[in-house]
């Protein structure tokens, strides 16, 4: 039977595919159910964010089962989580229910709140879930205030694609067209670039893997710790860097918008 909570976390999209599928391509992430790892890529997003939240209104636009807006909430002063799955939502407020947090079912390219009405804006890979990527950024930019700032996130590739490997994107955007989308509803925009922290040696053999029997041999993934790396499943929030040089070296990509475009 599907799990809904490994449904896309904007779109309500079923995975109606295989088991092996949905491992591939893990959409939904629950930390109570989740490797360490794995858990710190994700949150290292809502860390780099946090900088941004203190004593602020903000909207986590797509928030899953809601670990990240409940880490917002330790320093902002309101945060609202929305998105589109009722069972994520409903998880969500069980879990990681707060005084200063809510949790609200919402379409995001129909949000039913005032415009105006947050100081920031965060979206982790949402944006490549968006049929109508304009439309999304209008709303976020809408409830936005004039000073605000939206954090948002997405896988790196080289080139855009409307046909990705990942059966749950519609679509995912290079370097340059994720820039210029953002452009046309923000002022400002800071790019920065996600990555796990490797030793030199890790990294050459990564280079050195053309056949990637890393992905077919699991046991190749857990050598790491031989030249000086953690497992994956191991990373902590100390081991991935978000940072502004190496973009290039990359997994994801992260960008600061400030002075949404009304």
């Amino acid at each position: 039977m599907d799990d809904p909570l490994q449904r896309s976390s904007t779109q309500g999209l079923a995975h109606g595919g295989c088991k092996d599928t949905r491992v591939s391509h893990p959409e939904r992430i629950v930390p109570d159910e989740t490797s360490p790892g794995i858990v710190a890529l994700h949150l290292k997003r809502y860390e780099f964010a946090r900088a941004y939240c203190g004593g602020a209104a903000v909207l986590d636009a797509g928030c899953g089962v809601g670990y990240g807006s409940a880490y917002l909430a330790e320093v902002a002063v309101r945060v609202l989580g929305v998105d589109v799955s009722e069972e994520a939502i409903v998880y969500a407020r069980s879990r990681y229910a707060k005084l200063n947090l809510e949790y609200v079912i919402a379409d995001l390219l129909a949000l039913d709140l005032p415009d105006s009405s947050f100081d920031v804006a965060t979206s982790f890979e949402t944006i490549e879930h968006v049929e109508d990527v304009e439309g999304y950024l209008g709303q976020i930019a809408r409830v936005l205030r004039p000073e605000g700032t939206f954090i948002v996130s997405t896988p790196r590739v080289d080139e855009t694609t409307r046909a990705p490997e990942n059966p749950f994107h519609r679509v995912e955007l290079s370097r340059g067209d994720f820039e210029a989308v953002l452009r046309t509803r923000f002022e400002e925009v800071e790019l920065y670039g996600q990555r796990r922290l490797q030793t030199a040696r890790h990294a050459l053999l990564q280079r050195m893997d053309v056949l990637d029997l890393r992905k077919r041999l699991p046991v190749l993934r857990r050598a790491s710790r031989l030249v000086g790396t953690a497992p994956m499943a191991e990373v902590t929030l100390e081991g991935i860097a978000i940072e502004r040089d190496g973009i290039e070296r990359s997994t994801e990509l992260v960008a600061v918008c400030r002075r949404p475009r009304a």
